[in-house]
């Protein structure tokens, strides 16, 4: 099994990691790209995962795929729920997650979402992804399957890795 560096439960460390993590621009070759990547790295792991590449502004699906067999429909559903999440609030779900210590009641309330609470989640796995030189999130990266922390670290070190080669 793959190792993962631990993810961070520091909120300060989080956002800057996030503020950090600017693509130079951002495509539909771009998502393939990088939807290959973190496919090639989950299948380091036993377990099955899904991974979508979304536009922020639209419900575009710029890739969407099973690390293999044994993912669930409910898998799509946190896929969805994390997305939501992301363009709702403007960071990682990983973030979302350490800002209010998991807990999903103190999230709903704190935000007023009443029976809307299930439309989103605050667990890792949904991250944003910002382009140099233009305002917000232009798209969002999902990974579900793993443990939660797992799902967000497979995403930051991935895109890390990522943008060190198309930067260099």
């Amino acid at each position: 099994m793959s190792i993962l560096s631990e993810a961070s439960r520091d909120l300060k460390t989080l956002a800057e990691l996030e503020q950090s993590l600017i693509f130079p621009s951002f495509t539909a070759d771009t998502a393939w790209e990088l939807g290959n990547t973190l496919r090639s790295r989950l299948l380091e792991f036993p377990v099955p995962a899904v991974i979508a590449i979304s536009l922020a502004n639209s419900n575009q699906l710029l890739f969407h795929n099973v690390t293999r067999s044994g993912t669930q429909p409910d898998n799509d559903t946190w896929v969805a729920r994390k997305r939501a999440t992301v363009l709702r609030w403007g960071c990682s779900t990983w973030y979302m997650h350490n800002k209010l210590q998991g807990d999903e009641a103190a999230f709903a309330a704190k935000y007023m979402l009443g029976d809307r609470a299930g439309q989103y989640a605050i667990h890792g796995g949904g991250f944003p992804i910002r382009v140099r030189g233009v305002e917000g999130i232009v798209g969002v990266i999902v990974v579900s399957g793993l443990k939660q922390d797992q799902d967000h670290q497979v995403v930051v070190e991935t895109v890390a890795k990522y943008l060190s080669k198309v930067l260099d």
